[in-house]
């Protein structure tokens, strides 16, 4: 199976870049982030004729999820909103089974400043994923999507310029640790556990060409799908060319059980 992930910001704005990636990588199942999509304006029509079902949970300007999947084995038992978040307006959480794999795919709220409002839901936002993940657990699982922390300082360009902000701070790495021993393994830093490659670059000031960038974009995998994981890389290509999105896709591969 091929499980990719992408935070498009804007699904509206970033459509012919996701038929190309689909096209291109014809992955079995991709994870959604940032649609920015109402229920009636998302593109089900445009991905069907691609040959995708779809599975999302929107509404409207901000946030938005979803999970596509090859319409041969098409998102089941589809789930919308995570219990104990504060914002369920703001559609950060799907899940769906797709062949057997329960897939969620996830949107973590950014957290603005640590003095914020938004930080303390963001803390909630990602108790609650524990908690999920730890009701899913037994179950073939991935949670894949923009998690927006960095899990290690190896995942920040420079980690001295982000003291004291998000994305770095003791309080966000130790939730995502604690969503991790639930029984999950961050895929691309299992293969890949000494190399710095990054999944998002501020559009400013060059910082893509620069590689001014941060890991935030990640597939965790339950610890049985682990021995099956064969890839998992970034497609930096698609942070490249017409109206790109400022997240480049993440890609998992794992063999036939």
């Amino acid at each position: 199976m091929k499980l990719a992930t992408w935070n498009v910001n804007s699904l509206k704005q970033r459509l012919p870049r996701v038929l190309e990636f689909v096209g291109q990588h014809q992955p079995d199942v991709l994870c959604l982030q940032e649609t920015k999509s109402t229920v009636e304006g998302f593109p089900v029509d445009e991905l069907a004729a691609a040959g995708y079902a779809s599975a999302h949970h929107s509404g409207g300007r901000w946030a938005g999820v979803a999970i596509i999947a090859r319409d041969d084995a098409p998102p089941a038992d589809e789930t919308g909103g995570l219990p104990g978040e504060i914002a369920q307006d703001e559609c950060r959480w799907v899940e769906a089974t797709v062949g057997g794999l329960r897939v969620c795919s996830v949107y973590v709220p950014n957290g603005r400043t640590l003095d914020s409002p938004t930080f303390e839901q963001k803390l909630v936002f990602l108790d609650a994923m524990r908690d999920r993940a730890a009701q899913l657990r037994g179950t073939p699982l991935v949670i894949a999507g923009d998690m927006n922390v960095a899990p290690h300082d190896l995942d920040v360009y420079d980690p001295r310029l982000f003291v004291g902000s998000t994305h770095t701070s003791a309080d966000e790495r130790t939730r995502l640790d604690a969503i991790l021993a639930e029984g999950l393994v961050d895929t691309y830093r299992h293969l890949h556990p000494h190399e710095q490659h990054f999944t998002w670059w501020d559009y400013r000031a060059g910082h893509f060409h620069k590689g001014l960038g941060l890991r935030i974009d990640l597939i965790l995998a339950s610890q049985d799908l682990v021995p099956r994981l064969s890839f998992c890389g970034i497609d930096r290509n698609y942070r490249k060319g017409s109206k790109p999105s400022d997240h480049a896709p993440l890609i998992a591969e794992f063999a036939e059980a």
